[in-house]
C-alpha cells in the first residue's frame, strides 16, 4: 500500500493514511481503504479499527486537483456513488471503526470520519463540510449523515457558511463522542479500542447491525439523490470556478450560472 499503514496489537488494527500534507483523499487512497477493510474483515485477529492520519490532518478532504480529470456529470456521480458505497461499507462493518481525528476533517475526510461509529477528536481539531465554498455540495453522503449528529439547523449552518466547528464543540452537538488534548487523543483512542477489543465479536457484530437498523429508512434514497445532484452541480460554471480559485489560491467570484 502506497498510502495507508497498518498493524495489529491486542486485536485492534492501526491504520494510518499516509498522504502529506493533508492525506487528501484521492481515488488512490479511497480504493487501498476498501482493499483493507476487505483484508480486515477476513482476518479473525482483528476485533476493532482505529483509523488515523499521519502528519498535520486526520483529512483535509477530497483531492480538488483531481476533479479537473473528470468532466461529465455522470462522471461525478459516480465518483460520489464510489465513495459513498465505500463510507456505507465502514459504517456497516461488523467490527467497530474508531476514528481518532486531529488537525482537521474537512469535506471528505468529516464525511470519512462520519461514517466511522465512533469519533474522538482533538478539542482544537477543525471539523466542517466546505464545499459550497467551491460551488459545489458534499458527495459522500455528508448532507445525509451530518443532520444526524448535528441536527438539520447546524448541520444547515455548517454547509451554508463552510466554517468548521472545533473539535470541542463537536463532541458538545454530538459529532464527536471526545474531545481531548493534542497529547491525550491517541492513548484514549488505544484505552477505548482495547477495551472494546475484549468484548464477543459475534454480539459486536449484532449490534452494530441493530444500530444501523434505525438509520437507514430514508437513507438510501438520500444519498442517490445526493449524487445524482454532485454530479449536476459539478459541471456548472460555478463549480469550475470554485474549484480554480482553490488551486490558484484566490477567492471564487460566483456568478450563478
Amino acid at each position: 500500500m502506497e498510502y495507508l499503514s497498518y498493524s495489529i496489537e491486542n486485536g485492534v488494527a492501526f491504520v494510518t493514511m499516509q498522504r502529506p500534507p493533508a492525506n487528501a483523499l484521492s481515488s488512490s487512497i479511497l480504493e487501498e481503504l476498501s482493499s483493507l477493510f476487505a483484508e480486515m474483515e477476513t482476518n479473525g485477529e482483528i476485533r476493532v479499527v482505529l483509523l488515523h492520519g499521519e502528519g498535520k490532518f486526520f483529512s483535509a478532504g477530497a483531492d480538488i486537483k483531481e476533479f479537473t480529470t473528470v468532466s461529465t456529470g455522470e462522471g461525478f456521480s459516480n465518483l460520489a456513488l464510489n465513495g459513498q458505497e465505500l463510507f456505507e461499507r465502514i459504517e456497516t462493518y461488523p467490527k467497530p471503526v474508531i476514528a481518532a481525528i486531529h488537525g482537521a476533517a474537512l469535506g471528505g475526510g468529516l464525511e470519512l470520519a462520519m461514517s466511522c461509529h465512533i469519533r474522538l477528536v482533538t478539542e482544537k481539531a477543525k471539523l466542517g463540510l466546505p464545499e459550497l465554498q467551491l460551488g459545489l455540495v458534499p458527495g459522500f453522503a455528508g448532507t445525509q449523515r451530518l443532520p444526524r449528529y448535528v441536527g438539520p439547523a447546524k448541520a444547515a449552518e455548517m454547509m451554508f457558511t463552510s466554517e468548521p466547528i472545533t473539535g470541542k464543540q463537536a463532541a458538545e452537538y454530538g459529532l464527536a463522542n471526545h474531545a481531548y488534548a493534542e497529547e491525550e487523543l491517541m492513548p484514549k483512542a488505544k484505552e477505548l479500542a482495547f477495551k472494546i477489543a475484549k468484548k464477543s465479536p459475534i454480539a459486536l457484530k449484532a449490534a452494530i447491525e441493530l444500530l444501523n437498523y434505525s438509520k437507514h429508512e430514508n437513507y438510501y434514497k438520500g444519498v442517490q439523490k445526493e449524487a445524482e445532484t454532485f454530479g449536476t452541480v459539478f459541471v456548472s460554471e460555478d463549480a469550475k470556478e470554485g474549484i480554480s480559485a482553490f488551486i490558484e489560491k484566490r477567492e471564487p467570484a460566483f456568478k450563478g450560472k
